[in-house]
């Protein structure tokens, strides 16, 4: 890696200048990157409540609905203002009282189900059908349309709805989240540092890294708001350590190679590659491990992260070098001295009491491992937002006067006689929770037959090969009742229709529920497994994997607990991915001690006590660093951001740094002072030590 390094220092202008350069097509890769701010569009295409979507956009040219409801208004008003959000692009038809009878019929001579569904008191709702997907752009511009024209008339409620104030939030607060990163991670960086100039090259090379990720995201064509809004931050505080190792090894090679900048630089370049790949490892198998989820947006976020990481460790090598050399008379200039402590006592005093360490771990290791095991996690989308947002305003007026709080749809196959289809919904009206069914039979009575409905009912609930049928329901989503419900109503549907299927925002979260359970399982083993591999060829040992791993997923579960005994509940999100990422990220610290325990063992021929006192004493500074670094980057987010799938997740990551740090300073070295003759006999060259 010397001849590389001495490549870098000799074009370290041409270098400069092409970043510069890439930083174009990343801005406009990120431009043309869509973001995805619906969740629940990871799920598997071969779930039924997915299949289900597609067939109602390929039939009916219609995939995403909303319940417009409107207060203290005459019909003949509302009429004027359906007529208005009808011409509105993409809104694909709009269901309500007159599509039925002429608004000069009383409303009393309305079918039973049909004015229970539409009235109530001075209330009234309309359906809106989109001719697009729930999250797709047409459909959020639609919906946004839609409230200028009804301004404080009226309250579109729906999927569309919160979807759209997602969007509207995550655009406002993420690029606060980058700012807010940044202050803090330079507030660490100017304490830690011995240059006021090197904490704001760090701070560029790994923004321009950053831009480098988001905009190679256009290969992908779109991410989801939440890798969008924790690429910055997690990048940032995963790769910080990176440019510190490199400046560290600068340093220390200007005195070895006094005068010769270019040397010191090349020497540090190989030095550092051959650190921070081993160190990368583990990092990006952690993110990759999330690649292997069912649900796609742990894939989502793992290809984004596992590329960040890449292109990090390549501009801590080619870039950052050349930043530093070209501003080095600057980093001369403002050097200080470096008031960050040794932390030299700290690590006597937990080096000579390690049998405390094991006590606390003992202790705390069963009430962390039941808090992680039963922490309550909600899959509810909307419960994640403010409910001032206009979502949040409308399902509450909906549910307030209509009692009604989801809508299945129920796509029922062509072929059913009129007889199966009122014994269908005879049945699936008894269902515990279900208020009232709408279709074609609402409007023309039940004993018509298909042959001898209107045209202007069949073109607006039927197609070739499904008919439309509503099914308003009293239960909330993602809630026990509301699953039960739709069990039942699948279980009778598919006694009639083993082609017919009911779905919708429910439906679609109960499969969302099934998928994540099975995956938090399988990710997790899966990052603990490749993690697993990489320490075993790393130290060709078969218990330093064993204690690596148990310490940091003993940090995992006390991090997780904390939820658990605060009776906090997590977005499903967050209890999916926190395990892989800290584990990837945090366990560094852990491999970095036990490193130079290593060395201590094997090269100096150290006593066990010795060399643990030795990694300790060494290693402790760069590990409150990394793990400082990490917190700052995350802190500021979980506090600021009210969206709290973000909160919840950067406040895990934030938690997770500070007991990871804890864990690995004060845990680690109590369990390599206890296993050290396991670890001997158990490591390929260790065998021979006299222990």
């Amino acid at each position: 890696m010397n001849r590389f390094g001495k490549f870098v220092t000799r074009h370290k202008y041409i270098i400069l200048i092409i970043g510069i350069l890439l930083l174009i097509p990343s801005v406009i890769g990120m431009s043309m990157t869509r973001v995805n701010y619906d969740v629940l569009t990871y799920l598997p295409n071969t779930l039924e409540t997915v299949e289900g979507q597609d067939i109602m956009v390929d039939e009916f040219g219609m995939g995403a609905f909303s319940m417009i409801v409107v207060e203290h208004m005459e019909n003949k008003d509302v009429v004027k203002l359906k007529e208005k959000l009808q011409d509105v692009e993409h809104v694909e038809k709009i269901i309500w009282y007159d599509s039925v009878a002429d608004i000069s019929l009383p409303t009393e001579m309305l079918p039973g189900d049909l004015k229970e569904a539409l009235f109530n008191g001075d209330a009234t709702m309309m359906i809106a059908l989109f001719d697009d997907t729930t999250s797709s752009d047409d459909t959020m511009g639609a919906v946004t349309e839609m409230r200028e024209i009804v301004k404080d008339q009226a309250f579109i409620s729906g999927m569309s709805g919160v979807v759209t104030d997602i969007k509207n939030l995550a655009l406002a607060e993420m690029p606060i989240y980058v700012v807010i990163a940044a202050t803090l991670s330079l507030l660490v960086l100017l304490l830690t540092m011995e240059s006021l100039v090197t904490p704001v090259i760090f701070l560029l090379g790994i923004g321009v890294s950053i831009l480098y990720n988001l905009g190679s995201n256009i290969f992908l064509g779109e991410i989801s708001y939440i890798t969008e809004a924790l690429t910055a931050v997690l990048q940032l505080g995963v790769t910080m350590d990176y440019s510190i190792f490199l400046l560290e090894s600068y340093q220390a090679n200007k005195i070895r190679f006094e005068g010769d900048k270019d040397r010191a630089m090349a020497h540090a370049i190989g030095n550092t590659f051959k650190s921070v790949v081993g160190s990368s490892v583990t990092t990006v198998a952690g993110f990759v491990a999330l690649c292997f989820m069912t649900f796609a947006l742990g894939k989502d976020l793992g290809i984004v992260m596992a590329k960040g990481v890449v292109i990090g460790v390549i501009a801590c090598v080619t870039l950052l070098p050349s930043m530093i050399l070209i501003l080095d008379k600057w980093i001369e200039k403002t050097t200080h001295k470096n008031i960050f402590p040794k932390f030299e006592r700290t690590s006597k005093f937990i080096s000579k009491h390690y049998i405390v360490a094991l006590i606390i771990f003992a202790v705390a290791f069963f009430p962390a491992f039941y808090g992680n095991n039963n922490i309550e996690v909600y899959y509810n989308i909307d419960s994640s937002l403010p409910q001032t947002l206009d979502s949040a305003v409308a399902n509450k007026k909906l549910e307030e006067k209509f009692n009604m709080n989801n809508m299945h749809v129920l796509l029922m196959k062509n072929g059913l006689s009129v007889k199966e289809k009122n014994d269908m919904r005879e049945e699936i009206e008894k269902v515990d929770g279900v208020k009232w069914m709408l279709g074609i039979n609402s409007f023309v009575g039940a004993s018509v037959p298909d042959d001898m409905i209107p045209a202007k009912y069949r073109d607006m609930l039927m197609s070739d090969n499904y008919e439309l049928q509503f099914i308003c329901s009293n239960y909330k989503t993602a809630t026990d009742e509301v699953n039960v419900q739709i069990a039942q109503i699948n279980d009778i549907v598919k006694k009639y229709s083993e082609e017919s299927m009911v779905i919708g925002e429910a439906p679609l979260t109960k499969d969302l529920a099934d998928v994540t359970d099975v995956d938090l399982a399988s990710v997790n083993y899966i990052s603990i497994a490749a993690i697993f591999l990489i320490i075993l060829l790393v130290f060709k040992s078969i218990s330093l994997p064993v204690i690596l791993v148990s310490v940091i997923e003993f940090a995992i579960f006390v991090n997780m607990s904390f939820a658990y005994y605060s009776g906090t509940s997590l977005p499903f999100v967050a209890s999916i991915v926190i395990g892989t990422i800290q584990l990837g990220a945090t366990v560094d610290y852990a491999i970095l001690m036990t490193t130079r325990y290593h060395k201590e063992r094997v090269v100096n021929r150290k006593t066990k006590k010795e060399a643990v006192a030795i990694a300790h004493r060494t290693s402790i500074k760069s590990i409150i660093i990394s793990g400082i670094s990490f917190f700052a980057s995350t802190f500021g987010v979980c506090v600021y951001s009210s969206i709290d799938m973000i909160s919840s997740i950067t406040t895990l990551l934030a938690r997770g740094a500070v007991i990871s740090t804890l864990v690995v300073i004060c845990i680690l070295p109590a369990m390599l002072t206890l296993f050290d003759k396991v670890i001997c006999k158990t490591t390929w060259d260790m065998r021979k030590i006299d222990y």
